[in-house]
């Protein structure tokens, strides 16, 4: 299999530590409101890579987060605890937030037949883990308090900016938009791995610390998580592109100073998901949850559907228009599925199955190319191999693509009714070409007073049994 890395800028060969289990780590969410659909195409991919290590053989392990609390409003450690701000928004606890939106977000993946990952860990189980490494990187002069608070010291790595472009003097107050003056700081690029009660004294959720009470800083819940669960080896991690930096640069940061190794060796990263004006956020224009789509008439999956379409390291631009183009081509494509009849006394063409299933593992190898994925399930549709072996591989490729392709039972069917319904089906169209509308309809009704309901389509008729 073949990923672009984003901590070496290209697409590598992947090789496990292990090649009998891949651990691999998400960055989860914030619960502190809805996901917006730009955050869950993120998921969507990530759960497409998984299944896709799975079907090419490999055993995953993954792990994902749930921050639900030391995430600031701002890449500089200012501003609030987003899920204080919550609570605030809301008049209820942080924890009553946290367990609502937590809940509301497995919904959300439930829905889009995203695989809940084997090991889900709330930041708040974990302070012991923080402390842990927070007193190992104090000991170590890769840490300092000043101010009451604990900061990570950058300027002890040469290597501290390998993950992104960034330059040291990008971090410059007023030269990127987030950057605030933080005078505690040796270094504004030096991040907290510990706030305490001299920096956020309206901060709800607090713990006992050797530095104070107070509460960890949101990139150090991620490192102690998927060091605990997954081990000091790390195969994948994965998340948005707007979580290359600060987060996932401080992650490399703090976990290889405290292991003192190379911690993760794949770094992927999916593209945003765009409006017509930019980027899209909670705060930018109508807030895009997967319920207001359900609200206006749309099936979850017409926005997976349209996810695979694109390749995850895309800008993909949202649109109503090409969400509808997404919905009536899924919806064909099941239609197609559903009318294909598995011929009882059938046998599966394992040559067939073979060669197509060799393509299908090609285009995930490939970067994970879900567009090339769908093309080849196509093919297969249109191959004129019996429609027990099409049924065999549209299964077998719904393990990764998760469209529900075999949702609704498939009806078997005799040869001898086949064989009727394609007969009427066409003296049905002879007699629509000859004018003679009556006998369609007659024909038409006679099939739906079988339980056969036939639809006629741009590909030709086609039909389906209640």
């Amino acid at each position: 299999m073949r990923l672009y890395n984003t901590l070496t800028k290209k697409i590598e060969e992947f090789v496990p530590y292990d090649k009998n289990m891949v651990t691999m780590y998400t960055c989860g969410p914030t619960v502190y409101h809805y996901a917006h659909i730009g955050n869950l195409r993120t998921y969507i991919f990530e759960d497409i890579l998984e299944k896709s290590l799975n079907y090419l053989g490999y055993n995953v392990k993954r792990c994902m987060n749930i921050t639900d609390v030391g995430h600031l409003t701002s890449d500089s450690d200012s501003g609030e605890d987003k899920m204080l701000k919550g609570a605030k928004r809301e008049h209820k606890t942080v924890l009553e937030i946290a367990d609502f939106y937590k809940n509301e977000f497995m919904k959300d993946i439930d829905k889009l037949n995203i695989k809940r990952p084997e090991i889900i860990s709330k930041a708040t189980d974990n302070i012991n883990e923080y402390i842990k490494i927070i007193t190992k990187l104090l000991k170590d002069s890769y840490a300092y308090i000043s101010g009451g608070n604990v900061y990570f010291d950058t300027s002890k790595l040469s290597d501290y900016y390998n993950l992104t472009n960034h330059k040291v003097n990008d971090m410059i107050v007023g030269v990127r938009e987030g950057v605030e003056e933080d005078l505690n700081k040796r270094n504004q690029a030096d991040f907290v791995l510990w706030f305490t009660k001299s920096k956020f004294d309206d901060q709800e959720l607090k713990w006992d610390s050797p530095w104070g009470l107070g509460y960890p800083g949101w990139h150090i819940e991620c490192s102690a998580i998927a060091i605990k669960n997954l081990g000091e080896h790390l195969d994948i991690h994965c998340g948005g592109v707007d979580n290359i930096f600060p987060h996932h640069t401080n992650e490399i940061a703090q976990s290889e100073a405290y292991l003192n190794h190379k911690w993760c060796n794949y770094w992927i990263h999916g593209e945003h998901l765009n409006d017509n004006t930019g980027k899209m956020s909670k705060s930018n224009g109508e807030f895009l949850t997967l319920s207001l789509l359900e609200q206006k008439g749309y099936d979850p999956l017409d926005y997976r559907f349209m996810c695979l379409n694109s390749s995850y390291r895309k800008v993909l631009v949202f649109s109503y228009d090409a969400l509808n183009q997404a919905k009536n081509s899924y919806n064909k494509l099941k239609n197609k599925i559903k009318s294909i009849n598995v011929d009882l006394d059938g046998s599966i063409d394992k040559d067939k199955v073979d060669m197509y299933k060799y393509k299908f593992k090609q285009s995930l190898e490939n970067d994970l190319n879900t567009s090339s994925s769908l093309t080849i399930l196509y093919d297969v549709l249109k191959d004129n191999m019996n429609n027990i072996t099409k049924i065999e591989l549209v299964k077998d490729f719904d393990k990764v693509l998760s469209l529900d392709l075999l949702k609704d039972e498939i009806v078997k069917i005799d040869k001898n009714l086949e064989q009727y319904i394609n007969n009427m089906i066409k003296l049905r169209s002879k007699a629509k070409q000859d004018k003679n509308y009556e006998e369609a309809d007659r024909i038409r009704k006679e099939l739906e007073d079988k339980g056969i309901i036939i639809k006629d389509t741009k590909e030709g008729t086609i039909f389906e049994l209640k």
